[in-house]
């Protein structure tokens, strides 16, 4: 049916986003582990130097829910990496795996610091991983990389636009572009002007809590990406398995 002049429609995903009804989520881990402080560091000087550029892809909440199949596209296409490199096909990427693999991308990357993003990626208790902690390692060790460095990785550059478009998205909640998230960040950015009816309180306070793992008030790049994952559905069973 044709809208009416002056009226507009709202997305479903949108609508299911601001609703509760977004399943599947990550509101806890069962493994949670810091990164090294050192690496989180790093991690939050190159967040540092995205933000200072001043380039912005996401003007709202909207544009970025928008956004969604595209991300869970560009996610999932990271599934043949994933195989690719789980070479005994159990469904895990072990250590000898892993550093196959940021060997053969030509990701330089001390044994300490990848035994700290292995480690770190390994939420779930089960040894080894799985294919959404392998989309967020790969997220993270793209973004500790040198800019310089971009030039030799060997991963593609629709995975490279994938993961910049997801740290651009980091950025539009990261408002003072410390590299952490807080929950004033987050209700500011929910609540960006829109067409569409602002995000009530009790949503703005499930979708910090689903992204606040430790409880500490503060939402790290790594968490963000994890959230992000469930959001778009990356590891739901058919394309509908979080907006119903």
């Amino acid at each position: 049916m044709k809208e009416s002049p002056g009226t507009s429609r709202i997305c479903p995903a949108i609508k299911s986003f601001f609703s509760e009804k977004v399943s599947g989520m990550c509101t806890s881990s069962t493994k949670h582990k810091r990164l090294d402080p050192k690496l989180e560091r790093k991690l939050m000087e190159a967040i540092n130097r995205r933000a200072s550029s001043g380039q912005r892809t996401f003007r709202s909440i909207n544009s970025i829910i928008m956004r969604f199949p595209h991300f869970k596209e560009g996610l999932r296409n990271i599934k043949q990496v994933f195989e690719q490199y789980d070479e005994d096909s159990n469904g895990t990427i072990d250590w000898d795996e892993f550093n196959k693999c940021l060997d053969d991308l030509q990701v330089h990357l001390t044994k300490k610091e990848k035994d700290d993003i292995f480690q770190a990626c390994d939420v779930d208790g089960i040894e080894g991983i799985q294919l959404n902690e392998f989309i967020v390692l790969l997220c993270l060790v793209y973004l500790l990389m040198k800019p310089s460095d971009y030039a030799t990785l060997k991963l593609g550059s629709q995975y490279e636009a994938t993961f910049d478009a997801i740290v651009e998205a980091f950025l539009f909640f990261d408002q003072n572009g410390d590299g952490k998230l807080n929950r004033k960040e987050l209700v500011k950015a929910l609540n960006d002007p829109s067409p569409w009816e602002k995000s009530p309180g009790h949503v703005n306070r499930k979708r910090f809590k689903e992204m606040d793992w430790t409880n500490s008030g503060k939402i790290g790049f790594k968490e963000f990406v994890f959230t992000l994952n469930d959001w778009v559905g990356v590891s739901g069973d058919d394309d509908h398995a979080h907006f119903k």
